[in-house]
């Protein structure tokens, strides 16, 4: 799937792939696999990976826990404008998780 696919399509094939693997879908479930898929098309810009990624380290899934990465990759996710990631990051200055408080940059 990933060997067959360029460009924006094999960054959609490797988010597949951590989804997957995040999941126990056709393979075996493995939190550490899923981490690396997710990377190597967040690293290209895949905003859907971006925003996995950060759920992952805000819920320490497959990675430590760290608010502070958490917020760096839904901002990432967040600047192309993927909804989930700016609802994410808004809740993180909401409530003070990987930023600090601040109410006006939550709205």
């Amino acid at each position: 799937l990933v060997a067959r696919s360029d460009g924006r399509h094999t960054q959609h094939a490797q988010y597949n792939l951590g989804v997957f693997y995040t999941s126990g879908t056709g393979v075996t479930q493995d939190e550490a696999e899923a981490m690396r898929w997710y990377l190597l098309a967040a690293d290209q810009g895949y905003a859907g990976a971006q925003y996995n990624l950060g759920v992952s380290y805000h819920n320490g899934y497959g990675v430590p826990l760290e608010f502070a990465e958490a917020v760096r990759w839904f901002r990432l996710a967040a600047d192309q404008g993927y909804a989930p990631a700016q609802g994410s990051l808004g809740l993180s200055y909401q409530n003070g998780g990987g930023v600090p408080q601040d109410s006006a940059e939550a709205a």
